[in-house]
């Protein structure tokens, strides 16, 4: 096979060719890199976490298709994928896990000793999510940690240290992370209930689509939080309102749980992690501007 071809085959493994799951796991990271840094986040810092989110995630592709292997030839929509369907072999997928994390971590080498202890729960989380299908009533709230470590990462980085702001802003990272999940995994609920696999639609059941929106809610109320813990002013809370908005619109397009309606807004919370890392921006820049 040429290398090209198989270049082709690693982008499909790493979903490199969807990023949404890369700006779903980087809004949370640059909303903490401009609250720890005051709004003057250091070039070079992030250049690391924006790269290192790209590697991270690419990996934990790689590891998602390595613990569903016997799983996705069942399911028509992931059947086709290189491991699944036998064009990239196990062992290859893990090791190139194994060197996408080498490098993400060899990233923050230049970073303080605080980041590098931080960075082995979040490779763990990372490595160990695809597996918790198999036995969590609500693997959503997981990855919602997963995706959300850049957090106390970015605030290690740039403060040395994970004040209580950094935790609260992880915690709506969850909530965030079980609401747009679960919009996904409404996608999945018939293959997922003749599977046997754990999902937060599962659990929720009839209630699924209140569940997602009271996600939404306690999401939004804990980032409310964040802004007064970390002194905000009215951009930022503009951006909350817009991000509410788009929560809105996310009821009106899974209220009638059509398959291609909920995959629609799963994909659209790309826009409410930029609407709160806007008013983020745009606060800072104003303040700054007064001062």
């Amino acid at each position: 096979m040429k290398i090209t071809e198989r270049l082709h085959l690693y982008i499909q493994l790493t979903r490199l060719h969807r990023p949404i799951g890369i700006l779903l796991l980087l809004w949370p990271t640059l909303w903490a890199l401009w609250i720890a840094s005051h709004g003057h986040p250091a070039w070079w810092v992030l250049v690391i976490f924006t790269l290192g989110t790209v590697l991270m995630r690419s990996a934990g592709c790689a590891v998602n298709d390595y613990a569903d292997r016997h799983i996705d030839k069942h399911v028509k929509r992931t059947q086709d994928r290189p491991l699944t369907s036998g064009k990239v072999t196990e062992r290859e997928t893990l090791w190139l896990a194994v060197v996408l994390a080498l490098l993400a971590f060899a990233l923050i080498l230049p970073l303080n000793p605080l980041t590098w202890l931080l960075a082995f729960p979040a490779v763990f989380l990372a490595a160990s999510y695809p597996f918790t299908k198999r036995f969590f009533a609500i693997p959503q709230a997981y990855l919602g940690i997963a995706f959300g470590f850049g957090i106390p990462m970015a605030f290690a980085a740039t403060q040395g240290t994970v004040p209580p702001v950094a935790w609260v802003l992880l915690l709506a990272n969850v909530f965030w992370a079980i609401a747009y999940d679960t919009e996904y995994a409404m996608v999945d609920r018939d293959d997922d209930i003749h599977l046997g696999i754990h999902s937060s639609a599962l659990l929720f059941g009839k209630y699924d689509v209140l569940a997602v929106m009271a996600c939404y809610a306690t999401a939004l109320t804990l980032l409310a939080l964040v802004g007064l813990m970390a002194g905000l002013g009215l951009f930022y809370f503009l951006g909350l309102i817009a991000a509410e908005g788009i929560a809105v619109y996310h009821y009106k397009l899974i209220c009638t749980r059509q398959r291609e309606l909920c995959f629609k807004a799963f994909l659209h919370n790309n826009w409410f992690g930029a609407a709160v890392f806007a008013g983020i921006v745009a606060d800072y820049l104003v303040r700054t501007g007064l001062n």
